[in-house]
């Protein structure tokens, strides 16, 4: 079955956040969903909240990157600020056995698979390889190359279903990485071959400075029936509609169905890396106008609506984002940087003789260095 809510082509559907699935509108309030609620219908109250904590510690997580990158501990960092529903509400509907395959702006699924405040951080930093331990943590090493972990997310999901495993593949991608190559034949293998994969793409209005109009002139979940993947729109400002939406997706790609593709429609509220401007191209009226559709308050409002918000719950998850920011901020100011040489040490599981004569180009490098400092 497919579950594409919308393919008009003239409201400028790529923007548009009306014609979604939805289960929880800005102001809060809960509505119905035909396709949705019967896969939200075990989230109580403790869900929601344990939901917002996760939106909310990220959140401070992101400011905290940002920080440390103008004062200059961090080489760069890829703000998620507004894209927390996304990367929250489907990291939460997957098993741990699961493996996913992130871009570099997956904060969010990171923390939910269980990164420590150093995972966050060192690669920024330059410190290390691929900043986290990718078994404990069933996560690829954030894909800086668009696009490219499709494919391998495909290749793994294959390999999966050759060796009989219950569990499935995710790759997350943004909208400007549907205009790759790699995320179209991955899209065909994946159907060829009917992978147990799931595409996530975090529609966030701008390619760097590209908007999604210009990438697609049709609405981005319109795309995968042609490959015979089946996909659905949904709120990415909405933390139950996209546990829900993942949900759906996981147990159809788990349940030998093969792949399937959600579009979360969100916004990336601060600049694409700490490198860009967004006032460049971009307004402040946009902004103003989805800061209005903020994802942690939408929840909030929910928990509101439905008596389950209070205070000591605000402090408590307030001092626990503080805690997390102050951990990423040690492990920052605390790294301590390897030797040069050391770079080329996790390069290769056995050395070899190409490895070797690197080596030792790069050590004559560094030893000019000890040269002209001796001559001065």
């Amino acid at each position: 079955m497919t579950m594409v809510h919308t393919l008009n082509p003239t409201a400028e559907p790529a923007t548009d956040t009306d014609d979604v699935a939805r289960l929880v509108r800005a102001d809060g309030t809960r509505v119905a969903d035909a396709e949705l609620d019967r896969w939200v219908e075990d989230v109580d109250h403790e869900m929601l909240r344990g939901l917002y904590r996760d939106m909310a510690l990220v959140r401070r997580i992101d400011v905290e990157g940002v920080a440390l990158q103008r004062q200059g501990q961090l080489g760069l960092w890829a703000p998620c600020r507004g894209q927390e529903a996304t990367q929250i509400g489907t990291a939460r509907a997957l098993r741990p056995e699961d493996f996913v395959f992130p871009s570099y702006r997956e904060l969010g699924v990171g923390f939910v698979r269980g990164a420590k405040p150093s995972d966050v951080v060192l690669a920024w930093r330059g410190e290390v390889h691929s900043t986290y331990d990718h078994r404990r943590m069933r996560t690829a090493p954030p894909q800086i190359i668009i696009g490219a972990q499709t494919l391998h997310a495909v290749g793994y999901a294959m390999g999966v279903q050759r060796d009989g495993a219950d569990e499935i593949a995710v790759a997350y991608f943004g909208d400007g990485a549907t205009s790759q190559g790699d995320v179209n034949e991955a899209m065909v293998f994946a159907s060829s071959f009917g992978a147990p994969v799931v595409f996530v793409c975090s529609n966030n209005q701008w390619a760097i400075s590209e908007p999604v109009t210009v990438q697609s002139r049709f609405p981005i979940a319109g795309r995968a029936p042609g490959f015979g993947v089946p996909s659905m729109r949904v709120d990415g400002n909405d933390v139950l509609a996209c546990l829900g939406a993942m949900r759906w997706a996981a147990d159809h790609a788990r349940s030998g169905r093969g792949p399937a593709f959600l579009e979360a429609v969100t916004y990336r509220m601060g600049p694409h890396t700490t490198s860009d401007d967004p006032t460049r191209y971009r307004s402040a009226e946009e902004e103003e106008r989805w800061a209005r559709r903020d994802p942690l308050e939408r929840l909030e409002a929910l928990l509101r609506h439905e008596h389950a918000w209070d205070e000591d719950f605000a402090s408590a998850v307030a001092g626990e984002a503080d805690a997390w920011a102050a951990a990423v901020r040690d492990a920052t100011l605390g790294a301590v940087s390897r030797e040069p040489l050391t770079v080329f040490d996790d390069v290769y599981a056995e050395p070899h003789a190409g490895l070797a004569a690197q080596r030792d180009r790069y050590a004559a490098y560094l030893d000019s260095f000890s040269d002209e400092e001796a001559t001065r």
